[in-house]
């Protein structure tokens, strides 16, 4: 079950006819993303098994969930944005429905990532699934 804004990353990436293509995508939707402000880069938010530095910060309000985050890597910033896509405005208990996995599988992601930023990837949604578990206990 992916959001709407997650399927219009799936219709893009079907027009985008290569990798290259599709990796510039990926990073000028990381570039779109505000900054994570300083005070919100604490151990805390800072998300381990990734390669380059991440920090997510998610906000549960009304029961909905939402997350902004940011990395120093681009490619990195922009897999913040699509999981953005993917997860936020879900009520909480979605957010444990979404099978992430299957999801980018959708985009081809899990074949053109490297197995040090496919691990990055699997740590930021094990740490969303974690928050949003919390939640829910």
């Amino acid at each position: 079950m992916a959001s709407a804004a997650f399927e219009e990353i799936v219709e893009d990436f079907d027009f985008l006819d290569d990798w290259e293509e599709r990796y510039r995508y990926v990073i000028e939707q990381g570039k779109a993303l505000e900054p994570l402000p300083d005070a919100l880069k604490v151990p805390a938010t800072k998300v381990d098994g990734c390669a380059s530095q991440v920090w997510l910060h998610p906000v549960i309000e009304n029961g909905r969930f939402h997350f902004d985050g940011e990395s120093d890597a681009m490619i990195v910033q922009g897999l913040i944005a699509v999981l953005r896509r993917l997860y936020n405005g879900l009520a909480v208990q979605e957010v444990l429905a979404v099978d992430a996995r299957s999801e980018m599988e959708r985009l081809g992601l899990n074949d053109h990532l490297s197995a040090q930023r496919s691990n990055g990837l699997r740590s930021m949604i094990e740490r969303i699934r974690e928050t949003a578990a919390a939640q829910t206990a």
